[in-house]
C-alpha cells in the first residue's frame, strides 16, 4: 500500500525523480574508500547511491545531481558494510542478568531485546550477521520485520537451534532440576542422538528458515556440565548432518573447542569451525585442504573468564573459559601464520552488542594486518555467506550497505570501534554517530 500511494504522488505531481524513472540518489563522499578489502584504498572519491545499490565510483568529491542527498564524510574513511558470522542476537552478554530473569521474561520480551541488540549490532558498522543459535521462531520473526522495513536492523542469516547430543553443548536441559529439564527436553527440537535422529533434527531447522545449520561438535564453555571441550558429537553424526544440511543448499558450521572434535568436524565437511581453540599444525593443514574457514571469536573466551569469575556463570565454566583464554591467543595466531582463511566472528551475545568492534585489534594483536582483519569481515565473510555476489566490497551493483571511520583504520585499528556512518541496503542509518530518521527499505 505504501509503495502504491508513494507510486500514485508522483505520477500526479509529473515532476519527481520515481515518475521520471530514476529513483533519487545518495552521494557520499571521503577522503579514503578501501572498496576491495586488499587493494590499496582510493583517495578521495564520491560513491553515488541508487535504490538500495552501488551506482558507481568516482574519482574526487563531485557535485551532486539536483535532488539529491549529500553526505560529507570529511576526512574519514568509507568500506564495504560489516559481516559478524557468529552472533546470538537474543543474548545480552549479561548471563546472570538473562539467568534472574529467565523466570519472568517470555517471548514478547525477548521480541524487544532482540530488536534492541540488532540496531546496537547494526549501529556499530555490522549491515549483515549470521546467528548461530537461538529460537527458531524468534529469529524468523526478526529477520521478516527487518526485511520488510518494520524494525531497524541489519540483515540477518540464523541457524535457528544448534543441532547437538543430548548432554553436549547446546543441550539446553544440562544442570538444571527434574522440571525445568522436563520443560527443556519437551522444547528442544535440536538434540539428537544418532545419524537418523540427527539428520531430523536438521530439518526441523530447515523447515524453520534456517539459513545456515550450526552443530556443537565438542564441549563449551557456557554449558552447565563439567564435561570438557573435546569431542561430544560422533563422527556419523556429524556427517549425517553435514549431507542432509547439502540436501537443502545450507552450509554446516561447527561450534568446536577440541583439537579432536575440530577433526572430526572438518572431515565431515562442515564449512566452517567457531572458536577453533585448539587448533595447530595439523588441523591447520586440514582447514587448508578442505577449505574451511577459521571464525576465531576472539572476544568471547575473555568475556567468559570475566563473567565466571564475578559468579555470572554457573561453576563448571570457570575452569573451561580458563582454559580456553590459555589457548586460544596463541593457536589463532598459529592458524594465521599458517594461512588458514578466516572469517570474523564476535560470538556477541556471550560480550556485549555494544563491545562487537573490539574484535579487530584482537585479530590484529594475533597477527593480522589491519587490512586483513577488516578483510575478514567484509570479502571473507561474504564469501563464506555464500553472498559475496551482494556484499563484501564496493562495486557497482552490489548492495548499499556501507560504513565509516572518522580517521584511517589502517594506522589504527582501533577506528573500527567507532563508526560514524552506516548506510544499509541504501538507507542511513547513522550519520556523524547520530540515529537517523527510521529508514525505509
Amino acid at each position: 500500500m505504501r509503495a502504491f500511494i508513494t507510486t500514485a504522488a508522483a505520477l500526479l505531481l509529473g515532476g519527481s525523480a520515481i515518475a521520471q524513472g530514476a529513483a533519487p540518489a545518495t552521494y557520499i563522499q571521503a577522503a579514503r574508500v578501501i572498496t576491495v578489502p586488499r587493494q590499496p584504498p582510493l583517495g578521495e572519491s564520491t560513491v553515488i547511491v541508487r535504490g538500495g545499490r552501488i551506482e558507481a565510483i568516482r574519482a574526487g568529491r563531485i557535485a551532486p545531481e539536483p535532488g539529491a542527498r549529500l553526505v560529507d564524510l570529511g576526512s574519514g574513511t568509507l568500506m564495504p558494510g560489516l559481516i559478524d558470522m557468529h552472533v546470538h542476537t537474543f543474548s545480552e552478554g549479561e548471563p546472570l542478568k538473562q539467568r534472574l530473569g529467565a523466570m519472568t521474561r517470555g517471548d514478547e520480551d525477548m521480541a524487544f531485546i532482540g530488536a534492541r541488540n540488532a540496531r546496537i549490532m547494526l549501529e556499530h558498522g555490522f549491515t549483515t550477521l549470521r546467528d548461530l543459535g537461538g529460537d527458531g521462531f524468534a529469529l524468523r520473526a526478526l529477520t521478516n520485520a527487518i526485511a520488510a522495513g518494520d524494525v531497524v536492523g541489519p540483515t540477518i542469516v540464523y541457524a535457528g537451534r544448534a543441532v547437538a547430543v543430548t548432554a553436549g553443548h547446546g543441550d539446553p536441559a544440562n544442570g538444571l532440576n527434574r522440571e525445568q529439564r522436563d520443560l527443556a527436553r519437551e522444547s528442544s527440537v535440536g538434540v539428537c542422538n544418532g545419524p537418523d535422529d540427527c539428520r531430523r533434527a536438521v530439518r526441523e531447522q530447515v523447515a524453520l528458515g534456517a539459513g545456515v545449520i550450526k552443530i556443537t561438535a565438542t564441549g563449551g564453555v557456557g554449558s552447565n556440565i563439567a564435561a570438557g571441550l573435546g569431542q561430544q558429537m560422533f563422527a556419523d553424526e556429524m556427517k549425517a548432518v553435514v549431507e542432509t544440511a547439502r540436501m537443502f543448499g545450507l552450509k554446516v558450521a561447527a561450534h568446536a573447542h577440541g583439537k579432536d572434535g575440530i577433526k572430526a568436524a572438518l572431515e565431515a565437511g562442515v564449512s566452517s569451525i567457531e572458536h577453533c581453540t585448539f587448533t595447530d599444525a595439523e588441523t591447520n593443514a586440514l582447514f587448508k585442504k578442505t577449505g574451511a574457514y577459521c571464525v576465531p571469536t576472539a572476544l568471547a573466551p575473555i568475556a567468559a573468564v570475566e563473567q565466571a569469575r564475578r559468579g555470572e556463570r554457573p561453576p563448571a565454566s570457570l575452569p573451561k573459559a580458563e582454559e580456553t583464554v590459555a589457548a586460544h591467543a596463541r593457536n589463532i595466531a598459529g592458524a594465521i601464520k599458517d594461512g588458514v582463511k578466516i572469517a570474523f566472528g564476535t560470538d556477541t551475545g556471550v560480550s556485549r552488542p555494544d563491545q562487537i568492534g573490539g574484535e579487530f585489534a584482537l585479530l590484529v594483536k594475533f597477527g593480522m594486518t589491519p587490512m586483513q582483519a577488516i578483510r575478514s569481515a567484509t570479502v571473507e565473510a561474504a564469501t563464506l555467506l555464500g553472498r559475496a555476489d551482494r556484499i563484501g566490497t564496493i562495486e557497482p551493483g552490489k548492495d548499499a550497505d556501507l560504513v565509516a571511520v572518522a580517521g584511517d583504520p589502517l594506522a589504527d585499528i582501533t577506528e573500527m570501534e567507532r563508526v560514524r556512518f552506516v548506510m544499509r541496503r541504501g538507507a542511513v542509518v547513522t550519520q556523524n554517530g547520530q540515529r537517523q530518521p527510521f529508514p525505509a527499505n
